[in-house]
């Protein structure tokens, strides 16, 4: 009767838990001031976080998408996450079954003396056969903070694997852009090599002709070589950045060739106002940081349980018999029922211990939390001012780059009909592919920002 009021009491106290009840850490919000207008912020949530929203797709490059969802199925990085998700997911699952009762089923078979009825001096076999069940009366709630902080942690895996993706993604992108603009840039210095070669010749027949001066001809020569030089070093950075995006496709850089675009495909999206307020509700490390918080919290819980005595319920039944022919018979049935408290009088310190390292480590996830968001922030202040800044740059460089082209089309003019000299054409000349290659660097840097500005969004501006 004793063990059966225990067992009530047991279970009219389990509802009750130790530890800290759980509130999201505050951290310094504020609206962004390189965007004009934005709406109330909102939090992440890792429930949210597998969204289908292929962002890539703004770019209007198809293939870029083909290598975006290519590294997506075979990055390595990617693997790692996953496999660490699932591991997270299985230690949350262990954590969940302390929950539930266990059931074992013992047997065994011993033969020595003292277990016969003759004395102890007999020799006889002990055979025996039960179910042993068992079960902790959560009554503190160390093993429901236990299982708490399982599920937390397995959904900031969710969150670490989103990240992962995101981040492989956005490199993918950026590494295809500079190849693309690198592209770009060989195809002009191949055909400002071209022309340069047309000029030397031009300088050396005018230098039969008495007309220039073996000067002209060293410097049509000198430009000419810079420029090759130039295209090869544009070849070697290619070829790099070639190796780099074969790795993150989880290829072998020699199995991998990306040939070479006839033009710059992707234009840079414009991005609606207003859009950096749901940085919080779709950033995976965000969400994932949160989460660490709340998994850490469940941790306290569970550290400050271990002051309170535990309550085991354990119940056995089975057979026992040194009679072989009938010990699996009623006279030979044993059984056990009742609760079993344990309490710790002294451990020197032990769980003050564990449960000064459990409020260090919230303490630290917490702080984790804030700097990630103050990062976050940071990420995108950077992309926004670095779009509008290169925004305004482009417009300067793509006109510097027409005044330049007429500049050297009247200067070639004016050498041909001998009215200036040859330096004078390549000084132009060299103003006019300096002014072409910041126009196509800026390009690369703009399609570069706008896919950080994605990544520190969380993956786009859409849904």
């Amino acid at each position: 009767m004793n063990a059966i009021r225990l067992t009530l009491l047991a279970l009219l106290v389990s509802g009750c838990a130790t530890g800290p009840t759980y509130h999201r850490p505050d951290v310094p919000v504020t609206a962004f001031k390189e965007a004009a207008t934005l709406p109330a912020w909102k939090y992440a949530e890792p429930a949210a976080l597998d969204a289908q929203g292929r962002w890539w797709l703004a770019y209007d490059d198809t293939y870029l998408s083909g290598l975006v969802e290519e590294a997506g199925r075979a990055n390595d990085t990617i693997r790692i996450s996953e496999a660490r998700y699932r591991q997270a997911l299985a230690l949350a699952a262990s954590s969940r079954a302390n929950l539930f009762p266990f059931l074992d089923l013992t047997g065994g078979v011993k033969r020595g003396t003292g277990n016969g009825s003759g004395g102890a001096g007999n020799v006889a076999t002990n055979r025996r056969i039960g179910l042993e069940a068992g079960w902790e009366a959560d009554v503190w709630g160390r093993v429901r903070n236990q299982a708490a902080a399982g599920d937390f942690a397995a959904q900031a895996g969710a969150a670490d694997l989103a990240a992962a993706k995101l981040a492989v993604q956005a490199a993918v992108a950026q590494v295809y852009f500079q190849v693309r603009i690198l592209d770009a840039q060989q195809r002009l210095l191949d055909g400002t090599a071209q022309a340069y070669e047309r000029s030397l010749q031009l300088t050396q027949q005018r230098l039969r002709f008495g007309v220039a001066t073996p000067a002209d001809v060293a410097q049509a020569q000198a430009q000419l070589k810079s420029t090759q030089a130039q295209a090869v070093d544009n070849r070697v950075q290619r070829n790099q950045l070639e190796h780099a995006l074969a790795v993150l496709l989880g290829r072998e850089p020699a199995s991998f060739a990306l040939a070479p675009a006839v033009y710059v495909a992707a234009k840079v999206p414009v991005v609606p106002p207003g859009v950096p307020s749901r940085l919080l509700e779709r950033r995976p490390d965000v969400a994932a940081a949160e989460r660490r918080v709340a998994s850490a919290n469940a941790s306290v819980g569970a550290a400050q349980a271990a002051y309170f005595p535990d309550l085991t319920l354990s119940a056995t039944g089975g057979f026992q018999s040194t009679e072989g022919a009938q010990w699996l018979t009623v006279p030979h049935r044993v059984w056990a029922l009742g609760p079993a408290l344990a309490v710790t009088l002294f451990d020197g310190g032990a769980r003050r211990a564990q449960a000064d390292n459990a409020i260090a480590a919230y303490d630290a996830t917490v702080a984790s939390y804030r700097q990630t968001v103050l990062d976050s922030m940071q990420e995108v202040e950077d992309a926004l001012a670095l779009l509008a800044g290169l925004e305004q740059e482009s417009e300067l460089l793509d006109a510097a780059v027409q005044a330049s082209r007429e500049s050297e089309r009247q200067m070639l003019a004016r050498y041909q009909a001998g009215t200036t000299d040859y330096l004078s054409v390549v000084t132009v000349q060299a103003t006019a592919l300096a002014a072409e290659r910041s126009a196509l660097a800026a390009q690369g840097r703009r399609l570069a920002a706008s896919v950080s500005l994605v990544k520190a969004l969380g993956g786009g501006w859409n849904g």
